[in-house]
């Protein structure tokens, strides 16, 4: 105690006013630089004591002292006050080393002066990094790894992008470098070290590649090469994959046999997997008319995991066994099927809370719920395939199996379906040519809430104006209107009833309406481009047609328009230009070819008005037209013998018509077959005696050849004008001194072909024929000036030119397939 109090320094009462007093007192302890004369310490360093673990505070009699030097050169002693030994003091006669003094970055080097540093930062940066070796092996390898999975990610989005080719070439060209990887890695490194999974990708993207581009040899060896390496884990489900392939090679055996060993490779855990490779048995079944073993694959799905496809190909299959109760049963489980969406209500606002709207405004169309209107879009369509499939059917007629359908989907979740079902029986009776039932069931939906008012109000308006009964129509197109004044099809039905009364400024109105409320409802458009050009506005009707045509870019009604349109601008390049797009979308039809025969006459190309002309007596060789055309151009090329197979023809579909029998009967008069000429004149006087033009043919012909018959000709001959003149001069007396009668024809029966011909009413585009033809008064000159039809003809047979109604009217047959079926007379 007497130690450890020497070692106590007090300070002295004087000094208690001196706040910076004992700043200058120095404790011995911390003196290093009289360590190389401190006897203890260099002893304590130099011995094996020193080396030693140091003592712990646990060791009993360690409160020993040792002198220190100070640094003033004496040496006190001083003790731990916790009775652990001071570092460097002596136990048992042994030196101790100073454990503290190396760990707190002193050392023996540093000289007096210097600063304190013991992270060393004043011995400047870091030396720079050493440069890789790229000529190493490992780096090549790395390098070379890192360019497979650029190739094979390029590969998948030039997939993405539809580029189906670049996507192979990339795919090949990662195939390539991944095989030398794989060689290089041999030679460096064990074949355990090889990257599976890149080899596995690199192989998988190649398949896939070759498959998209319906090289399906090649894919399934890929395949083949991935499922038979036993290094590849879980490969077999790829099997599924080439039973897709074999499935698109109409290979259904082995599409079947690759799908079940798939199936037997998948785990029972996999649910949902297995039910797709079931549905892809099932649908395989069906195609190879296999319906009992597709229906056992249907049924375990809907007992499993119920879906809407499984549903309807179950309804298909069952379909096509005839079993009707089954149909019923498959039916009500297709209903039954959950959809998993949410409620309409609850993109509705309870409350008027901004912070709900806000929330309730973001969801309202975002990507979950455009998912959720596409499933229950695809439920209500397979809901209503199946109905109209099944309905007739499944009870004695049609009528009482949509009644059934109709009360099974009344009682589901899909209510609103029932009156869809109810438009389409009316539908049904369209088909089946009962138009009272199809009226009266439409009319069924007048009392029903607007929305189905309203379609059932346009069907009617529809069918009404196809009967041209325009007051029905426009009646119920009224309905239809007031029952939902934003239904496009409901006004464009009134505007096509007001169109058909002529007053083409308020269907316009119509029209324009419609089209703000559906800027997509192509018929409006249509119909208001027919309006503006009944209306002589070319312009606006060239542009609502241009309009058209960029929606729908395969349309012949639209092509055609804006060609005619075209025509009445007096542009007959741009109508021709038009026109031959018209033809590349419908190569058979013969108006449109016979339309182009014709622009390309008035422009005097007769080569290429030929061509078209007999292109379109091809493909409809009937046009009355097309074959006088025809016969008038063999005739001014001096063929009359090819003329004569088109006037034939002609006499064949007007037997009535006299001149085209005068025309085959003159042509052969000209091409010097007299004996011919006179057999076909007398065939015709005895058909037509009172033709006064055969009468002086006849007498003509007889007179030139010698014949004894001229006299009997010729005064029938007088006799014939005779009466003519009579009632001419009677007809003449009853106009009260009218000054336009009907002049005589003139002309010479001369029977020589050298004669000149003057110009017909026809026009300039049949000027070829009359140049040909004897004189105006010859019996085979054109006595029609009607022209060609404006309106646009499919070869299916002539449409008159009126607005399009707004219902759709494709109705195709009901088949098997699993396919869009066509729609009905629905507005929308």
């Amino acid at each position: 105690m007497v130690q450890m109090m020497q070692n106590v320094h007090l300070a002295p009462e004087t000094d208690e006013d001196d706040l910076y007093s004992g700043y200058n007192d120095y404790n011995p302890t911390y003196d290093t630089e009289e360590l190389e004369n401190d006897t203890a310490f260099q002893q304590a360093v130099r011995t094996s004591h020193g080396r030693r673990p140091p003592i712990t505070a646990k060791i009993p009699s360690t409160a020993v002292t040792r002198p220190v030097a100070t640094g003033y050169g004496s040496k006190t002693s001083l003790a731990s006050s916790m009775g652990r030994p001071m570092t460097g003091t002596l136990q048992d006669g042994v030196a101790r080393p100073m454990t503290a003094v190396r760990a707190a970055g002193f050392t023996k080097a540093a000289l007096r002066g210097s600063a304190f540093d013991p992270l060393g930062q004043s011995r400047g940066p870091a030396p720079p990094l050493e440069a890789k070796n790229e000529d190493s092996p490992e780096e090549k390898i790395r390098q070379l790894e890192k360019k497979v999975n650029e190739l094979v990610e390029e590969s998948c989005v030039a997939n993405g992008c539809g580029d189906l080719k670049l996507a192979l070439e990339k795919a090949k060209d990662a195939g390539r470098k991944e095989r030398v990887l794989v060689r290089q890695r041999e030679q460096v490194t064990t074949p355990e070290n090889i990257n599976l999974d890149l080899t596995y990708s690199v192989l998988f993207n190649l398949a896939s590649q070759y498959s998209a581009n319906e090289m399906y040899a090649e894919a399934l060896n890929t395949y083949q090469v991935i499922v038979k390496n036993k290094m590849f884990s879980n490969a077999g489900r790829l099997k599924v994959n080439m039973g897709n392939i074999y499935l698109k090679q109409r290979n259904y055996s082995k599409a079947i046999k690759f799908y079940r060993m798939a199936l037997d490779q998948i785990p029972s855990v996999h649910k949902e997997m297995r039910i797709k490779i079931l549905q892809n048995i099932g649908v395989t079944f069906i195609k190879t008319g296999q319906y009992s073993d597709a229906i056992n694959s249907f049924e375990h799905i809907m007992s499993m995991a119920p879906n809407l496809k499984a549903g309807f190909n179950l309804i298909l299959s069952y379909f096509a066994v005839g079993d009707q109760e089954k149909m019923k049963k498959a039916f009500q489980k297709l209903i039954a099927v959950p959809l998993e969406i949410d409620e309409d209500d609850k993109y509705i606002s309870p409350n008027d809370d901004p912070h709900t709207n806000l929330v309730i405004e973001a969801i309202k169309n975002d990507h979950l719920r455009q998912m959720e209107r596409e499933r229950k879009a695809m439920a209500e369509k397979y809901i209503m395939t199946a109905a109209k499939l099944i309905a007739p059917v499944i009870e004695t007629s049609f009528a009482v199996g949509y009644d059934w359908c109709v009360e099974v989907v009344k009682a589901s979740q899909y209510v609103e379906l029932a009156n869809d079902l109810e438009i389409n029986k009316a539908i049904t009776y369209l088909r089946q040519k009962d138009f009272n039932q199809a009226v009266e069931t439409l009319k069924m939906f007048e009392k029903k809430d607007s929305r189905v008012k309203s379609a059932a109000a346009t069907n009617l308006s529809f069918l009404y104006y196809l009967e041209n009964e325009f007051a029905q129509a426009s009646s119920y197109a009224d309905l239809a209107v007031n029952s939902d004044r934003y239904n496009p099809s409901a006004l464009t039905n009134k505007g096509n009833t007001v169109f058909a009364n002529g007053d083409y400024e308020k269907a316009a109105e119509f029209y324009k309406e419609a089209l703000r409320n559906d800027s997509s409802c192509t018929e409006a458009l249509y119909n208001i481009g027919l309006t503006y050009k009944k209306l002589n506005r070319l312009d606006e009707a060239l542009d609502c047609f241009l309009k058209l045509h960029a929606i729908l870019r395969n349309s012949a009604q639209v092509l055609y328009q804006i060609a005619h349109v075209y025509e009445l601008m007096e542009d007959p390049n741009q109508a021709i230009e038009w026109l031959m797009q018209l033809i590349s979308v419908v190569p058979t039809d013969s108006r449109a070819l016979s339309k182009l025969g014709e622009l390309y006459d008035s422009e005097g190309d007769k080569s290429q008005a030929f061509q078209y002309y007999y292109e379109s007596y091809r493909y409809f060789p009937s046009n009355i037209e097309v074959i006088e055309w025809l016969g008038a151009y063999y005739i001014d090329t001096q063929f009359c013998e090819k003329a004569i197979q088109y006037f034939e023809r002609a006499s064949l579909i007007q037997p009535t018509q006299v001149k085209w029998q005068l025309m085959v009967a003159s042509c052969f008069r000209r091409s010097g077959n007299y004996q011919k000429a006179l057999d076909t004149y007398k065939d015709i006087h005895r058909k037509f005696p009172e033709n006064v033009e055969c009468l002086r043919f006849l007498v003509r012909l007889c007179t030139d050849i010698g014949l004894k018959e001229v006299q009997e000709y010729a005064t029938k001959l007088k006799r014939l004008e005779k009466m003519k003149e009579i009632r001419e001069q009677r007809i003449k007396s009853g106009r009260d001194g009218s000054g336009g009668s009907r002049s005589k024809r003139e002309g010479s029966a001369g029977s020589d072909s050298g004669q000149n011909c003057s110009a017909s009413s026809k026009g300039e585009r049949l000027g070829a024929r009359l140049r040909a033809l004897p004189g105006t008064n010859e019996p085979y000159e054109s006595s029609s000036n009607k022209e060609i039809d404006a309106s646009y003809v499919d070869p299916l047979g002539p449409q008159i030119e009126r607005p399009k109604t707004a219902a759709k009217k494709r109705i195709d047959e009901d088949d098997f397939a699993d396919e869009e079926l066509g729609d009905d007379l629905l507005p929308e």
